[in-house]
């Protein structure tokens, strides 16, 4: 472009003076002649101009020449201003992101199973990337402190009596009752020979064996019957005085000091114990590669799962108006009071990252970017410079 510009002011400087010799005997070249010269000066005007923005013309430190590679800082600067405050104003984002219906279009793409799975499937690598950022012995060290201090801080007596709470509620504490009824059976019918060789052992030497056998089933046969009395009788007293100890424990684990604090105690014993501790060392390691496998996994309950999250979260925000003018307002809300909060770092960007260039090669790289348009000026003013000159010179003649 710059070889065709020079080349038509070339073509008119030579029509010049070809005109210019001719005039002498043809006095009608004088309007060719006229605007060949007006031409030549548009030429050289706008060719002046437009390398005046780039570099100093001929290499003739003119003042007001070079701008960009001189000025390249203060260009930078309002250049960043000119994008906060047209583009970055709360206002100018307000007006644009409320006519967008986010929340719309983000239900839509949601609501495609194809997304989901897309989505889902990124699960994997979202955890390796928290993870490399964060790194493991950060995470575990966080983990195993945030473990400890909580229950450090939490009571262990008071909760322990919730437990106890809970297991009356739904009557888990007779289950037990029934199980433990039924474990003593069967460890004494288990052991029926090694009782009876005990009871051998603590009669008396003079006592017939037929009647140590007889009293030893008796007690035995006794002792059966009455586990089987209080197992099948829900009103039994024995079982009263277990529906008491139950209440009363619970009563005395929120209320005894002294219960509390042996609580505590255990407590501390069980988290300074070797096996809880490298419990807690591993803590992270293992759940991480149990989150690592199941979200790689594609058929795993998780990915199913985040799917149809997913899938409903988008089903949602297209069903429910509410919802999606909520959100609307939260991203219009978050987006304005980003841009109130930070505009002016992206503008302090966008005039750093221009302060760091080298004058010279950004002028040449703006050139090359723009330079094909800024050739069509010189093109232009030869063009309009060679016609203003012929009306000029055509009115004078008339005059």
């Amino acid at each position: 472009m710059k070889t065709f510009a020079t080349g038509l002011f070339v073509v008119v400087t030579v029509v010049f003076v070809v005109a210019r010799v001719l005039e002498q005997h043809w006095s009608g070249v004088g309007y060719v002649r006229a605007a060949a010269e007006a031409g030549m000066v548009g030429a050289l005007a706008d060719w002046f101009a437009v390398t005046a923005l780039f570099r100093h013309p001929l290499g003739l430190p003119i003042p007001h020449t070079a701008i960009i590679e001189t000025r390249k800082d203060q260009l930078g600067a309002g250049l960043g201003a000119f994008v906060q405050a047209n583009f970055l104003s709360p206002e100018v984002l307000s007006a644009r992101l409320s006519g967008m219906d986010v929340a719309g279009r983000l239900g839509v793409w949601l609501n495609d199973e194809r997304h989901a799975r897309r989505l889902s499937s990124n699960a994997g690598g979202i955890i390796r990337a928290l993870t490399e950022v964060l790194g493991d012995e950060d995470i575990q060290h966080a983990l195993e402190s945030g473990v400890v201090q909580r229950l450090l801080a939490t009571p262990a007596a008071p909760l322990a009596a919730q437990v106890v709470d809970a297991a009356v509620d739904g009557h888990h504490h007779e289950v037990l009752f029934d199980n433990a009824l039924r474990t003593i059976s069967r460890f004494l019918e288990e052991n029926r020979q090694l009782l009876r060789q005990q009871v051998a052992l603590q009669s008396p030497w003079w006592l017939p064996v037929p009647v140590d056998d007889r009293l030893f089933r008796k007690l035995f046969n006794g002792a059966q019957s009455f586990l089987a009395e209080v197992a099948s009788d829900p009103d039994h007293p024995l079982r009263q005085q277990y529906e008491q100890w139950v209440t009363e424990l619970a009563v005395r684990l929120r209320t005894d000091p002294e219960v509390i604090a042996r609580g505590e105690s255990i407590k501390a014993e069980l988290l300074e114990h070797p096996d809880v501790r490298a419990w807690l060392s591993t803590l992270w390691s293992n759940t991480k590669e149990s989150l690592l496998a199941v979200a790689d996994d594609p058929d795993s309950e998780l990915r199913r799962r985040l799917d149809a999250a997913v899938v409903r979260a988008g089903r949602s925000l297209q069903d429910d108006p509410a919802l999606r003018a909520k959100i609307d307002g939260w991203v219009a809300s978050a987006v304005s009071g980003m841009a109130r909060e930070y505009g002016h770092e992206i503008a302090d960007l966008i005039s750093g990252t221009v302060a760091r260039w080298d004058g010279a090669e950004a002028s040449r790289r703006i050139e090359l970017q723009v330079g094909r348009d800024l050739q069509f000026i010189r093109i232009n003013g030869t063009v309009v410079g060679a016609f203003a000159g012929l009306v000029i010179y055509s009115i004078g003649q008339l005059i």
